[in-house]
């Protein structure tokens, strides 16, 4: 009897596909089980009646087998495109969302192009918007701070090996940094405790997701230390959960912030929400 065959790169992704896997994740991870880079999904059209050597079929199904027990596909190729970069995260940090880049669209909008300004980045976990803003705004000079050692040590090696530079600080939200920003900008913890979506995200760190009984109390924490750490006419940009706009848009007012107003994600949902400090 003839041995079995390696699968080809077709029947991988038919396979996958089968067992409810997103068309994306699936050429993503077999690119990662290829080594090759994960973008080039044209190369998998071209190749698809290559067969898998064994080392390659191995890999791939450790891959496939990461994703099923809902391993986030960022964890399991130790790489994430953001923004036009590719960062290296592991379980240390969250996996950054495309939703984010709507924090960072809306904070480009507020940074001259040619002139420098004083950025802050809240728990900037994989360092994904700190290292966007700097990349795009070379003038600007850009602080990000976290609490975690671990997410600092994530973050300052992508800054390293993208050659951008950025300051890392170890802070619980702004107690480090004193200021004054003219742009501050976070993607805090925000989901409530008990919420029935977090046994979905069981490989990401807790801490970078949870923020009490109604999710905004890291949020209260930040717009309450702001207003002493922004310059008057700054800007403080927060992401927040899909059904929280409202909550952070008055809890800004009463903190005393001009032109309150939210930004919808790629659902269209409210997703961000920012304010001035009066000058």
């Amino acid at each position: 009897m003839a041995p079995h065959a390696n699968p080809s790169v077709a029947e991988c992704l038919q396979q996958a596909l089968r067992q409810g896997l997103a068309r994306v994740d699936t050429q993503i991870l077999l690119l990662h089980a290829l080594a090759r880079p994960l973008h080039d999904r044209a190369w998998l059209l071209a190749h698809d009646t290559d067969l898998l050597t064994d080392a390659q079929q191995s890999s791939w199904d450790q891959a496939l087998q990461r994703r099923q027990q809902g391993e986030p596909v960022a964890y399991i190729t130790g790489r994430k495109d953001f923004f036009g970069l590719t960062l290296n995260v592991d379980a240390r940090v969250l996996d950054p969302r495309p939703d984010t880049e709507i924090l960072v669209e809306w904070a480009l909008e507020l940074l001259p192009v040619d002139q420098p300004a004083r950025v802050l980045d809240l728990g900037t976990g994989s360092g994904a918007v700190a290292l966007a803003l700097q990349h795009q705004r070379p003038a600007a000079q850009v602080t990000a701070v976290d609490a975690s050692v671990d997410a600092l040590a994530v973050a300052s090696a992508n800054a390293q090996r993208l050659n951008l530079p950025v300051q890392w600080v170890l802070s619980h939200w702004m107690d480090a940094v004193p200021g004054p920003f003219e742009l501050i900008v976070s993607n805090p913890p925000y989901v409530a405790e008990g919420d029935p979506h977090l046994a979905a995200l069981v490989h990401e760190p807790l801490s970078a997701l949870t923020s009490g009984a109604d999710g905004l109390d890291d949020i209260r924490q930040i717009i309450a230390q702001a207003p002493s750490r922004l310059a008057p006419g700054g800007w403080l940009l927060l992401e927040h959960g899909c059904d929280q706009a409202a909550p952070v848009q008055d809890l800004l007012h009463k903190a005393g912030f001009e032109q309150v107003q939210s930004r919808r994600d790629l659902g269209g949902n409210e997703r961000c929400t920012g304010a001035v400090l009066p000058k």
